[in-house]
């Protein structure tokens, strides 16, 4: 029903620490000492290992750039660099300094200088441009509310622009900037949240206003800033034609309120344009969301992402569509592939359009005629391709990940895939790492299901261990062959680690996907436990210890699995729903609430009967129950129902809320007393270690009360 995506799987490549000069960080200074012996990974590990991510490829495919995400636990912080590496042998340069994050790397058109988004001297998001060969980066834009992406024209003589509507007192800070300092004011009482529309609340941005979000064209030369769309809509994903006269876009302004449905099109407007969108020309008409908009390089077609069948709302598979860029009937290019495609891109010659598939585990980078046909991998196999960028002579260079190790950029020129960056190298080296499987095996009803199995990492044929089952998020989403610190961590501590994708995981059709719609906690059940069934009978599971947790809708299957069977020692439960009623109107998911299982004054039994809550006397696993205080993805009042119902039973359990965390959490030091708290639950009650449940280390604070 809903993309409740597993926040620990969106943080496995995080870590802190600093690099010399010139140095890429985690070729050297990221671990001090370097041992014989490789040893099991640890949680501070974690914090070990870089996020590499956003490759760019120069114009003239000399040099890629990319990004590098540290989190520094010792100033419980998150910090980006931008670094280059060139793309035929060298060592990375990094682009920005230590200390100030930067995002979004652009090249302009003639490979001279990035542009790239930061936030600096405590200032709003702004475009910031740097030259290649070096020096101070420079302030190109001063927006009063800051800027949410961009992108270059193809001259490079402007940029387009995403601008939220601005504040009032934006706009004040705004006329104010160049008066003399004075002295800071008396923070004033926050004004009261004016609430009228259907959607009014999103997760990390809290209660929604009508400011929206909409194009703006900034001339580079002049520093003149022009918005070209408007009206109360959001307009997003802006892309240049060749000819730099028009911007596609997405925005779903087709409906009178487009807070009533998920219509997003695809529309052209004038890069010139001065009624700010009156002149807005639809291209897509499908009633499903269209987007992720790309141009053919001659300027005559629109390659996008639809999503054709409306009424299968996240589990349909979004397809890879191309239509006239000047309007006409679209077409469809990926109906017998049947797997959702992202980041639709054309080849420089225009014959084919490049996009990434999940597929069986994996996520590989494909490609298409752009007249239909076989579907071929470009950079295929057991790995997971996150996002890419073309060359003009068609080299490729993609953020890769494996099961071995974390995302690194690579450079693919044809037949080969050479790997460019060595940012967790290091690291990697002194680690002794599990072996992941990828495992096929039969559920309840016959059908065949997939999952990655680790053993402990120093497992003895034919002993029995104990076994943590780790339900993923989504549920649309799926475990790919990717690097899993989280896997990893348990298995270096004795567990073998299962995680399974059942039905309603993307990557292996819809009707795969679709299989679960409005019947949460039924067939996904019976697909999870099967992978446990599987363990047992491989004489690798230990059927007495048992344990079974997950985040977001991983945190949802832990509830319905721990009300429907005993078999568990222990459970770990994280942002998770379980009385789904009391989410209308709460969650930001209003919509697909009503499209899964109706109106909820209207449809009630339904929303009862799929919600563990109403079997919670059944749960008697001991139960940790976490999550964020500020989560609007998967709110913490239904965390803090299971947890009320579980202790007024007298059940084993306890409520953990970290505050100022959303769905995902981004404090580095609440990310670990997570992870201590899960090894210590698990130990206590899995492995009967008599260590207490809770970690040594951690600090515990009652809220109140008793």
């Amino acid at each position: 029903m809903r993309n409740l995506f597993c926040s620990t799987l969106a943080l496995l490549f995080l870590g802190p620490s600093s690099s010399a000069p010139g140095q890429e960080p985690g070729s050297k200074p990221a671990v001090t000492t370097t041992s014989a012996t490789p040893r099991n990974i640890t949680i501070d590990d974690y914090f070990q290992i870089r996020d590499v991510s956003q490759p760019e490829l120069s114009p003239d495919g000399q040099w890629v750039t990319y990004t590098v995400r540290t989190k520094i636990l010792k100033e419980d912080k998150n910090e980006q660099r931008l670094w280059m590496a060139p793309t035929h042998g060298g060592d990375p340069i990094p682009m920005t300094a230590e200390g100030v994050s930067s995002s979004h790397p652009r090249w302009s058109s003639d490979g001279k200088f990035l542009a790239f988004l930061s936030a600096r001297n405590n200032g709003k998001t702004q475009v910031w441009l740097l030259n290649r060969l070096g020096g101070e980066a420079a302030r190109l834009t001063d927006t009063a509310q800051g800027v949410d992406d961009f992108e270059w024209s193809p001259d490079s003589t402007r940029l387009v622009l995403i601008l939220r509507d601005p504040k009032p007192e934006d706009l004040e800070a705004a006329k104010d900037k160049d008066k003399p300092a004075a002295a800071p004011a008396k923070p004033k009482t926050p004004p009261p949240f004016i609430v009228d529309r259907l959607q009014f609340k999103r997760d990390t941005v809290g209660y929604l206003d009508r400011r929206r979000t909409h194009l703006y064209v900034f001339n580079v030369s002049a520093k003149t800033t022009t918005q070209i769309t408007s009206c109360d809509y959001d307009d997003s994903e802006p892309a240049w034609s060749p000819d730099g006269k028009s911007l596609a876009f997405t925005s779903n302004r087709s409906t009178p309120d487009p807070d009533r449905n998920f219509n997003n099109d695809i529309w052209v407007v004038p890069a010139n344009n001065t009624d700010k969108g009156a002149n807005v020309a639809r291209i897509t008409t499908n009633l499903g969301s269209d987007h992720s908009p790309a141009w053919s390089p001659d300027g005559k077609w629109l390659a996008f992402v639809s999503q054709v069948d409306v009424k299968a709302i996240d589990y349909a598979t979004q397809h890879l569509a191309i239509a006239p860029s000047n309007g006409g009937e679209a077409k469809v290019l990926t109906l017998a592939f049947d797997r959702s495609v992202h980041r639709p891109r054309f080849s420089a010659d225009g014959r084919f359009i490049y996009f990434i598939a999940e597929d069986d585990g994996t996520q590989n980078l494909c490609r298409i005629a752009v007249t239909g046909g076989e579907v071929t991998r470009p950079i295929g196999g057991h790995l997971t391709v996150d996002s890419y960028s073309l060359g003009k002579d068609g080299a490729i260079a993609a953020e890769i990940g494996m099961l071995d190790r974390p995302n690194e950029i690579y450079l693919s020129t044809g037949n080969d895939l050479t790997r460019l960056t060595k940012t967790n190298d290091e690291l990697i080296s002194q680690l002794r790492l599990a072996k992941a499987e990828y495992v096929h095996f039969k559920s309840k009803d016959g059908s065949t299901i997939a999952g990655y199995l680790y053993k402990p990492v120093e497992y003895t044929p034919g002993k029995k261990v104990p076994t943590l089952l780790n339900p993923h998020g989504g549920p649309v989403g799926q475990y790919s062959a990717a690097f899993y610190h989280l896997a990893q961590l348990y298995a270096a501590n004795g567990y073998a680690v299962l995680l399974p994708n059942p039905r309603g995981s993307s990557g292996y059709g819809q009707k795969f996907c679709e299989a679960i719609f409005a019947d949460w906690g039924n067939r996904d059940y019976q697909d999870d436990m099967a992978m446990v069934d599987y363990t047992v009978a491989q004489g690798i599971a230990d059927p007495e210890k048992l344990g079974v947790g997950g985040w977001s809708y991983g945190g949802i299957s832990t509830n319905f699995i721990i009300t429907q069977t005993n078999r568990f020692k222990a459970a770990i439960t994280g942002a998770s729903e379980v009385l789904y009623v009391a989410n209308y109107g709460h969650d930001h998911y209003q919509k697909l609430w009503e499209l899964e299982l109706g109106l909820p004054w209207e449809n009630r039994a339904l929303y009862e009967k799929l919600s563990p809550f109403n079997k919670v006397a059944n749960i008697t696993t001991p139960t940790l129950v976490m999550g964020g205080e500020i989560d609007w993805n998967v709110p913490i009042i239904n965390s803090e129902q299971l947890y009320q119902a579980l202790k007024r039973l007298g059940r084993t359990t306890e409520l953990i809320v970290y505050p100022g965390e959303y769905h995902g959490f981004t404090t580095p030091s609440h990310v670990k007393d997570r992870l201590e708290r899960y090894l210590a639950w698990y130990a206590h009650y899995v492995k009967s270690d008599p260590a207490p449940a809770r970690p040594a280390t951690a600090e515990v604070k009652a809220a109140g009360g008793e």
